[in-house]
């Protein structure tokens, strides 16, 4: 049986140090803060991004340097036989098209997951290859799989400020300035490689219920009435962890018999472009 190294990007929330704990390998996401360079969960935490962020600081996210996945292939290779690389999904980020092309001179040995998730979603895929690969399946088949399966996910997004959307180019000045005065919190939505609005709302408590009924109609009709056995439920948030345990608990009330698996901070290159004080509801069908 072939040897598989199982390797993501720190978009899917794993740290180094859960990395290590699942046998797996995590790429750090680039940023430019201030003229330097800064890799997360390497020499940038989540409390010094925060501090960062609401600086006067610009930053902005990039995707790894060739040089930097092919050194990682390359090393990888030496011990494995095939490579499992699982990126953020393509309709979010470049890297997955520049994986691609790099893996095209591997000649079958590196195979690039195109199943376009981020974030605990993500973090769910790669959970799902590790269990495949311990049953025996090899890279290709693994690949095939995450990717027929690709659709069987959704994440709702609460943003409580246009501030950072505004700033990282995502709305005009004059629809930032419209949105803050009528004080909309938008309710975002990722499914598949799209990221878009799904709702506008005036409150927290108004966008939380909105995402609450949206998991609800996911559960009944887009996943035919999925069962906790079958089904995984997350929260996720950016530097409010005492908000999101909050919504876990009303997520669960609401949703008699499921469990929310976890309550994770986003990953920096989302919380980047959206700001502290967000936050998430995902869910992802267990393969």
């Amino acid at each position: 049986m072939k040897k598989i190294a199982i390797i993501t990007d720190s978009n899917s929330g794993i740290t180094q140090r859960e990395a290590v704990e699942l046998g797996i390998k995590v790429i750090p996401m680039p940023f430019m803060i201030g003229g330097k360079e800064y890799f997360e969960d390497v020499n940038l935490s989540q409390e010094e991004f925060y501090t960062l962020l609401e600086g006067d600081d610009d930053i902005s996210t990039s995707q790894p340097s060739p040089e930097n996945i092919l050194g990682l292939w390359d090393e990888t290779l030496k011990e494995y036989d095939e490579i499992l690389y699982i990126p953020m999904s393509s309709g979010l980020s470049g890297s997955c098209a520049t994986a691609m092309m790099l893996a095209e001179d591997y000649e079958g040995k590196v195979f690039v997951v195109n199943n376009q998730r981020i974030s605990v979603t993500l973090r769910r895929s790669v959970n799902d290859a590790i269990s495949l690969m311990n049953q025996g399946l090899d890279a290709a088949a693994i690949k095939k799989v995450l990717e027929d399966t690709k659709m069987d996910s959704s994440i709702y997004i609460m943003v409580p400020t246009l501030t950072y959307l505004k700033k990282g180019g995502r709305l005009t000045p004059a629809v930032a300035a419209i949105g803050s005065l009528l004080k909309i919190k938008p309710v975002l939505q990722i499914q598949g490689d799209k990221l878009d609005s799904f709702a506008k709302v005036r409150t927290i408590n108004q966008a939380k219920s909105v995402m609450i009924n949206a998991i609800k109609s996911d559960l009944q009709n887009r996943f035919e009435g999925a069962s906790p056995e079958t089904f995984e439920l997350y929260v996720a948030h950016s530097n409010n962890p005492d908000e999101a345990e909050d919504f876990r608990k009303e997520i669960e009330a609401e949703l008699t018999g499921y469990k929310i698996t976890c309550v994770d901070p986003l990953s920096l290159s989302v919380s980047c472009h959206i700001g502290p004080g967000s936050l998430a509801v995902a869910c992802a069908v267990i393969k």
